[in-house]
């Protein structure tokens, strides 16, 4: 068993304000998916440029955060939302959903879309490519926070974490999430996008590859205890929520290279 780093989560504390790693984290996403970002537009022939990148990052970061917090409510926290409809707001108490944020993200690329009078699937297809820094930064957030841990284990790499009242060993799947989620996505998406690819693949590729490696982490993940198993003894909401982007994201790449379109002014 490895011993987990006890790292305080609060990074900054300043009077009554404190500065949680989890917050910091997101900057560091945002901030590398623009810098990412606009090393892309001076490669792009004109299609971006870093202005874009900026309103781009701006309309996604509130995508991120409205879908993140509206998308955990309603997956996860419904039968208390129906009891209190306040607890939307509370976002002190935290929570976040990935499918929901995506769901965000989408509407917000809409809107930025329909403001530079371009194809819906060429913003997505272009910024594709680094939402995965974003997303493993965030899993060092939940990490770092003590939370998301995975079910008991007897591995050599096992931690305890200080928040399971438990205090059982446990997969440390947010490094997991981290590695294929964040590292391994990261490198397929920079790869396979180096050249320009038909519309529909980047984004296909995402929904694809982000799905099976969510669904392989739930299996060594602790399910959300106000939620449990869904069916079978393992079905989880993470795993019933990632089935739809394997499905899309393999339609798209055939429908991609088929239609072999690509992104124009």
């Amino acid at each position: 068993m490895i011993s987990y780093p006890n790292i305080d989560p609060i990074a900054i504390s300043i009077g009554p304000i404190s500065v949680h790693w989890y917050g910091i984290m997101y900057l560091i996403g945002f901030a590398g998916a623009y810098a990412f970002g606009s090393y892309r537009a001076k490669r792009s022939n004109g299609l971006w440029t870093k202005d874009m990148v900026s309103d781009a990052i701006f309309y996604g970061a509130l995508g991120v955060i409205l879908g993140g917090r509206i998308g955990y409510i309603l997956f996860y926290q419904f039968p208390a939302f129906v009891d209190n409809p306040l607890i939307m707001v509370r976002i002190w108490e935290g929570g976040m959903s990935f499918h929901g944020g995506l769901l965000g993200v989408i509407v917000a690329m809409y809107v930025f879309a329909r403001k530079y009078q371009k194809h819906l699937v060429d913003v997505t297809d272009f910024l594709a490519p680094f939402v995965p820094i974003g997303l493993g930064a965030g899993r060092i957030g939940n990490f770092i926070g003590g939370e998301l841990w995975g079910k008991p284990t007897d591995v050599s790499w096992a931690m305890i974490f200080p928040n399971d009242p438990l205090q059982l060993a446990r997969h440390p799947s947010q490094l997991y999430q981290f590695a294929l989620e964040g590292v391994a996505l990261f490198a397929i998406l920079w790869f396979f996008s180096q050249r320009s690819k038909p519309r529909y693949c980047v984004s296909g590729l995402f929904l694809l590859c982000y799905g099976v490696f969510r669904i392989l982490v739930e299996f060594v993940r602790e399910p959300d205890v106000q939620i449990g198993y869904l069916a079978w003894g393992w079905l989880t909401q993470g795993q019933l929520l990632s089935l739809p982007m394997v499905v899309l994201g393999a339609v798209l790449l055939v429908e991609g290279f088929k239609r072999n379109l690509y992104p124009q002014k």
